[in-house]
């Protein structure tokens, strides 16, 4: 089995950011296999393929990078351990309803991801494999930046869909077309203004559209780790994949090289800033 993630310290000058990438991986274990009734493309594109390759600039701009090799329909990284229903997980809560939860049910377009809800122990198993290894990770990267810079930064990179499920469906008005940039910071407190801003400057000044919380406000790392008056500042960075790659064929396009540097970049201005 590979690694479950890899931090990525940094080649340069350390700064106070941490990049988080809980998505791009695609590796899905043994018994998670064995579960699994998704079709092998919705793998793919249900992952953030490629963020990985997106951010590869980061350390030599001094960030660490923690990032996930495994698939999240082994476990989701940005959902809370109780994020579950009895659908997903033997013994859940009836009441509770979790499509997209730790274990994901449903694929993005709809179709069945497990066979049938996976035992509470294999539920534990995968916890303690790749999902609280991969938290305790990103948590001492904080505390070190913190006690180190006296705040830390973590920056959680995503992709999103162009469009949302109904367009892909071929259902949708216009409108369904989403931004090229979604900063996530659930309603901004989960960093202070500066950081939040510096992603918006940094996407209007290479002419890319920008909509804040929407359709994604952050995930569990936003809500869970940002904590501004702790001095830990979280900003979740959805870009549209149309930006990078041929979204029917999970291949990358011209306009790649374009984003890694866009991103390269972003990784600098978060890094130097000194929050008021």
């Amino acid at each position: 089995m590979p690694s479950p993630f890899s931090v990525i310290e940094p080649t340069a000058e350390e700064t106070p950011l941490t990049v988080e990438i809980p998505h791009a991986g695609l590796f899905v274990d043994g018994p998670t296999l064995s579960r699994l009734a998704a079709p092998a493309r919705a793998i793919g594109r249900d992952a953030d393929l490629y963020v990985d390759d997106l951010y590869a600039g980061a350390p030599a701009q001094g960030a660490t990078v923690i990032a996930s090799h495994v698939s999240r329909y082994v476990c989701d990284l940005n959902r809370s351990e109780l994020d579950v229903d009895a659908e997903s997980v033997e013994g859940a809560p009836p009441h509770a309803r979790a499509t997209r939860g730790i274990i994901w049910r449903l694929t993005s377009e709809g179709a069945r991801v497990l066979e049938a809800p996976i035992p509470r122990v294999e539920l534990e198993r995968r916890l303690d494999t790749y999902y609280r290894p991969y938290h305790a990770a990103v948590a001492a990267v904080l505390e070190r930046k913190r006690a180190k810079f006296g705040f830390a930064i973590l920056l959680a990179a995503h992709s999103m869909p162009s469009v949302g499920r109904a367009a892909l469906s071929g259902t949708a008005a216009p409108q369904n077309v989403r931004a090229d940039v979604v900063p996530g910071t659930r309603g901004r407190t989960s960093a202070s203004a500066t950081f939040i801003d510096c992603v918006d400057a940094q996407a209007r000044a290479a002419g890319l559209s920008v909509a804040h919380d929407d359709p994604y406000q952050g995930g569990y790392t936003t809500q869970h780790y940002g904590r501004p008056d702790l001095k830990v500042h979280v900003v979740q960075v959805e870009l549209a994949r149309r930006l990078y790659m041929d979204e029917p064929t999970l291949s990358k396009h011209l306009g790649f090289e374009r984003m890694r540097n866009w991103c390269t970049g972003l990784t600098k201005s978060l890094g130097a800033i000194q929050p008021r």
